[in-house]
């Protein structure tokens, strides 16, 4: 029989366990090496995926972009054309405000100084009415205007 000292023994179980562990970390590398090739496969084809899509999703911004901006300057359009309209109606108004409250209080002048003039028979008395019902009713007509303008 073979007969073997056991440092020879020892030396025996080394050189298989590091020969065992060579080999298991020699396959564990084609492993890894695999493993990374396909990795590099599969970033490779994203790149060659998605690198059009973002492309075309750069190009579609782009044109939205654009088309903003010509809804943006018609916006600026509309506003202005509603300033011009808001300035012009308030001209209009304010021309026509004044002559619209002398005609009320000459209205309501005119009915008081009637109704005083039937029923007290004095010219005078009637004039008097008249002249402070007009008075009366261009205040009131001024202060309803400046509350509508507030609302």
């Amino acid at each position: 029989m073979l007969a073997y000292s056991s440092g020879e023994v020892v030396d025996i179980a080394l050189a298989i366990f590091l020969i065992l562990v060579g080999a298991g970390i020699a396959w564990v590398s084609l492993e890894l090496g695999a493993t990374l090739q396909r990795l590099a496969a599969l970033i490779k084809g994203t790149q060659e995926e998605a690198l059009p899509v973002i492309n075309k999703v750069g190009t579609t911004l782009d044109h939205v972009n654009a088309q903003m901006e010509k809804l943006d300057r018609v916006t600026d359009s509309a506003v202005d054309a509603a300033d011009s309209a808001d300035t012009a109606v308030r001209a209009v108004s304010f021309a026509i405000t004044r002559p619209v409250q002398k005609v009320t209080g000459f209205a309501a002048g005119v009915s008081h100084g009637v109704a005083d003039l039937k029923t007290r028979r004095n010219v005078r008395s009637a004039v008097d009415a008249g002249k402070a019902a007009a008075a009366e009713r261009e205040r009131e007509l001024e202060e309803e205007l400046r509350e509508a303008d507030k609302k």
